[in-house]
């Protein structure tokens, strides 16, 4: 049976001399693991659609449960990404993430689009990384089911509190704490609550249409990035790569 698909490639792994073995995600089918066969030798024309973080298309034909590429053809392989290291680590993180948010055969339109969208930001538009990473992380958690509570603080209810509980997921004011978390509240800045409101509610079309101040945008990464971590319970090698880099 051949099926044709549209996919990121999330992650190439070695299979043997010969071929190797991706983990793409798919809008129709969530994340798949395919066969390319020949792909470890010289000059195979699968190089290029097949490379991590490329977007492409792919013929493929299922045997004994095992979908093996027959053709494939790149749609986007995102180049200006590709010639700055530490945007191409950024991207990396991104595809690690998807991955784990991702599930078999489950259809996640929502996460591909987020995640091409984010890597044609860091290849073409001109904006801090740091606000990018933040989109992905925070508008990510929300499409994996832990959109956080930010109409208020959850203990008065005023409309702009101090502080982010990770855990939780809810904002509480510096004088309250509620009784039934023990878990890390991080400061928050009216400027990055604003932001993270815009990320959380904004038309997937807008998601980089606003601006943030230097030291607002450093606050509201370290709380997406906690907070996407936190609800995961996990750690990404790639992100730990990608800060790496920063120093």
């Amino acid at each position: 049976m051949y099926m044709t698909i549209q996919a990121l490639v999330l992650r190439v792994t070695d299979y043997n001399d010969r071929d190797a073995l991706l983990t793409v995600l798919t809008r129709r089918h969530g994340k798949l693991t395919i066969k390319a066969r020949g792909l470890r030798r010289k000059n195979s024309p699968l190089t290029a659609p097949c490379q991590l973080l490329a977007y492409g298309e792919f013929t493929l034909f299922e045997y004994r449960g095992m979908y093996t590429i027959n053709e494939a053809v790149s749609l986007e392989l995102f180049q200006n990404l590709r010639r700055d290291l530490q945007k191409l680590a950024l991207g990396t993180y991104f595809a690690q993430a998807a991955e784990t948010l991702s599930q078999e055969d489950l259809p996640n339109p929502e996460l591909l689009s987020l995640l091409l969208n984010c890597l044609h930001a860091l290849s073409q538009l001109r904006l801090p990384e740091a606000q990018i990473k933040a989109v992905f992380e925070l508008r990510a958690a929300c499409l994996a089911g832990y959109t956080p509570d930010l109409t208020g603080c959850c203990i008065c209810g005023a409309q702009n509190p101090e502080r982010f509980d990770i855990s939780a997921g809810r904002l509480e004011c510096a004088i309250h704490r509620s009784p039934d978390s023990s878990g890390i509240r991080m400061p928050l800045s009216p400027g990055a609550l604003e932001a993270m409101r815009f990320i959380v509610f904004c038309d997937a079309r807008r998601l980089f249409s606003f601006r943030v101040g230097r030291e607002s945008l450093e606050q509201l990464g370290q709380v997406t990035e906690s907070y996407l971590a936190t609800q995961l319970e996990r750690g990404f090698s790639t992100l730990d790569f990608y800060k790496s880099l920063l120093i």
